[in-house]
């Protein structure tokens, strides 16, 4: 079945995203994948686990954790 699975990673440069798209690159199931450095944002499509490709991509060194839907981008206090 296939998944989309989206991560916010902490990536600063080229380096960077050549790091993660090298350990998805050899990573099975996974059919594509956009990585967009601006945003601190990769998306995987394929037939895959959420919580391995997380893992896979946290062997990067890189903060890695799940995208959330609708996430600011700074935590705003409760009144």
């Amino acid at each position: 079945m296939s998944q989309t699975v989206v991560l916010k990673v902490a990536m600063s440069c080229e380096g960077c995203v050549g790091a993660v798209k090298r350990v998805l690159g050899k990573m099975e199931g996974v059919d594509s994948y956009d990585i967009d450095l601006k945003e601190q944002k990769v998306t995987v499509k394929g037939n895959l686990q959420p919580q391995a490709v997380l893992q896979t991509v946290s062997k990067t060194g890189k903060k890695t954790s799940f995208w959330e839907a609708g996430e600011p981008a700074e935590p705003v206090a409760a009144a």
